[in-house]
């Protein structure tokens, strides 16, 4: 039997103290007379009503076994505060997700985020403190990858690109530690840009363009990234990219990129998806929704829910073998922690 493993889900609604703990982290910033707060503290009660109303409930109306769950990605937030404040938002936020998991272990596995922060003059600042706790999350609170924010700044980009070896001490970590990176900015300061609607797309769009045009997997022939929503509008414009390939003399993309780059399902329409399935093999595709995340509402058109993907891929009427490689195999391919922990349970 196929396990139904969603790649790609958030924590979006949260124990009242997880909110008041950022909103004094970001008081105390605005006046350093402020105390910095402590870490929050919430009952388990108050978290397990959360998930089980929300993420849990749908998960099983909607037939999934298993999602990798990570902080809201809208409240990462690196462009807030220095460093001390990423790290801490980041454990509290981490922290909450092995909390979930702890209560729901058939249901959820944990995905962290890493405390990038702005340093001098708007640059994204050092990667060590990520890197500490991508280590943390990982081999304490049994993590299987992380969200790594191409963009700190949020929408000026003016970070190195992923080919930069500004990122590779990160990467060199999550090789060492055998996690993968989704690729996921963060909410948009940059009032031309609508957070989920444009900024995201175009960050897709432009980690995809930035892997393209460098060499990184030479480096590093086993790293592994998810591109969600879809590969942004890379696969909507596939010739695009071959042809651009073929212009910069650069390598096929299925030798040059595509062994290491994933995207996934979370595209809310059904011919969205028929022609991701037709352009993308299918072994570079993950089954996912980001639900409850971006859109959250019912389609008129077909009285069922946008972010109810597995609907969409179920219409396509998949062999067995994709099928299984679509729901399951797939991401325990590019999750080998995730694999390990299926294993361990006789899965």
């Amino acid at each position: 039997m196929t396990l139904i493993i969603d790649i790609h889900g958030h924590q979006t609604l949260v124990p009242k103290a997880h909110l008041a703990f950022r909103e004094a982290q970001i008081a105390h910033l605005a006046d350093l007379s402020r105390p910095a707060p402590g870490l929050p503290e919430y009952p388990d009660l108050e978290l397990r009503e959360i998930i089980q109303n929300n993420q849990l409930k749908l998960q099983q109306e909607r037939g999934a076994d298993l999602t990798i769950f990570s902080p809201r990605a809208s409240a990462m937030q690196p462009h807030i505060g220095d460093e001390a404040t990423s790290v801490q938002w980041a454990i509290a936020c981490n922290n909450m997700i092995k909390r979930t998991v702890d209560l729901f272990p058939d249901n959820f596995i944990g995905v962290c985020q890493l405390p990038q922060y702005l340093g001098a003059g708007g640059k994204p600042g050092g990667l060590e403190a990520a890197i500490v706790e991508l280590e943390r999350c990982v081999l304490e609170l049994g993590f299987v990858g992380c969200n790594l924010n191409p963009d700190p700044s949020g929408g000026s980009f003016n970070a190195p690109p992923l080919t930069d070896r500004y990122w590779y001490p990160l990467y060199e970590k999550m090789i060492e530690l055998r996690v993968p990176a989704m690729i996921h900015v963060s909410g948009s300061c940059n009032d031309c840009l609508h957070a989920t609607g444009s900024y995201y797309m175009a960050a897709d769009t432009n980690a995809f363009m930035n892997l393209m045009t460098g060499d990184l997997f030479a480096d590093f022939p086993d790293l592994n990234f998810v591109i969600p929503h879809g590969g942004g509008a890379v696969p909507y414009h596939w010739g695009r990219y071959r042809g651009l390939a073929d212009m910069l003399k650069i390598p096929p993309l299925s030798d040059h990129v595509m062994k290491n780059v994933y995207f996934d399902t979370c595209v809310y329409h059904q011919p969205g998806i028929d022609l991701l399935f037709n352009v993308i093999d299918k072994k570079n595709i993950l089954f996912a929704s980001e639900m409850i995340g971006a859109v959250r509402g019912i389609d008129p058109e077909t009285g069922q829910y946008f972010d109810d993907t597995k609907r969409y891929v179920e219409a396509l009427g998949l062999s067995e073998e994709d099928r299984h490689a679509i729901f399951e195999g797939n991401a325990r391919r590019v999750y080998p922690k995730l694999d390990e922990k299926l294993k361990a349970r006789g899965l």
